[in-house]
């Protein structure tokens, strides 16, 4: 199978796709520059004859120009589908590209800010001080308010989101999350639909009495979801986490905080701060709602980075001479 043989089985096999599997012209397209890119890096090979160490080769290649894992995972996914059909064509059992997998992705660590950057994020700035301000600019009640709980509870923008004030079941509506202020809790639906309850700070809970005080009530005959949201925009309709997203970045960016904040920051840092205090780990897994400590496991890694960092200053052996 020459170059030209090798383009007009590959271009048989976009067209199984095509007609055979209904998948999308943009799929097809990316799956012919994958497998465009495989025909460049066998040369005048013939497609059919590559071997499994070949194919490791390849991989290895497009690792070393840098290639995101997961680009190169997408790749060999197709490579391996096209092989797969070739077999079939062909009566052939081989599939030089099962049994390889991409390089593993580095573990990025999640970002998250110091205390005193965290701390002046959701206490300065977000609330008006003068009662009379209250009734021009509720907004800033209302970002306090969300920013503090954040950052108290961990939560994630979703669950802010879905807080009510209290806990309602109703004719085709039932409360997916809501606070209790006697208690000083929040109880939440995480992902796969699994319920925590967390403890929230007292810097918090006096902010969202100060947002409660001034929140506009919407219409009554407005849906339920938005009369109940603990959350309200502008339009007294329940908030989106988008417009918690925008709110967050430009009162960070009022600050000068020089960090991309977004509220996946703020649960970070708590996920950080509370290791760094406590070291218990399986009560910030708990808080946090993953279901393996794996997952909490990571902001170990981001203290002892920060430890790291301390000690690389301040030690004096190990200053770079």
């Amino acid at each position: 199978m020459n170059q030209v043989a090798n383009q007009n089985a590959i271009d048989r096999y976009l067209d199984s796709l095509l007609t055979q599997r209904k998948l999308s012209p943009h799929t097809i397209a990316g799956y012919s520059s994958d497998l465009i890119q495989l025909a460049a890096l066998a040369g005048t090979a013939d497609l059919a004859s590559v071997t499994h160490f070949q194919i490791r080769q390849f991989a290895s290649k497009l690792h070393a120009k840098d290639l995101h894992a997961r680009s190169i995972s997408r790749k060999l996914s197709a490579w391996r589908g096209f092989y797969q059909w070739l077999a079939e064509q062909s009566n052939t059992v081989a599939n030089p590209v099962d049994g390889i997998k991409a390089p593993r992705r580095a573990a990025t660590l999640p970002k998250a800010l110091s205390v005193d950057d965290a701390v002046r994020l959701v206490a300065s700035g977000t609330a008006p001080t003068l009662p009379d301000e209250a009734e021009s600019n509720p907004i800033a009640f209302c970002n306090r308010a969300m920013f503090e709980l954040l950052y108290s509870s961990g939560l994630r923008v979703s669950e802010l989101v879905a807080l009510d004030i209290r806990y309602s079941r109703l004719p085709g509506y039932v409360s997916q999350g809501w606070i209790d202020m006697e208690a000083q809790e929040v109880t939440v639906t995480g992902k796969g639909s699994k319920m925590r309850t967390v403890p929230v700070g007292m810097q918090a809970v006096a902010a969202i009495k100060a947002w409660l005080d001034v929140r506009e009530q919407p219409e009554e005959n407005a849906d339920v979801q938005h009369r109940l949201a603990l959350f309200v925009g502008v339009r007294k309709k329940r908030i989106t986490p988008r417009a918690i997203q925008l709110r967050l970045k430009a009162h960070a960016q009022a600050l000068g905080i020089p960090v991309n904040v977004h509220p996946h920051v703020l649960r970070h840092s708590f996920a950080s701060h509370m290791l760094q205090s406590s070291g218990d780990l399986r009560a910030v897994q708990e808080m946090l709602g993953h279901s393996s400590i794996a997952s909490t496991q990571v902001y170990t890694a981001l203290d002892f980075q920060h430890l790291a960092q301390v000690y690389d200053t301040a030690h004096p052996r190990a200053k770079k001479k």
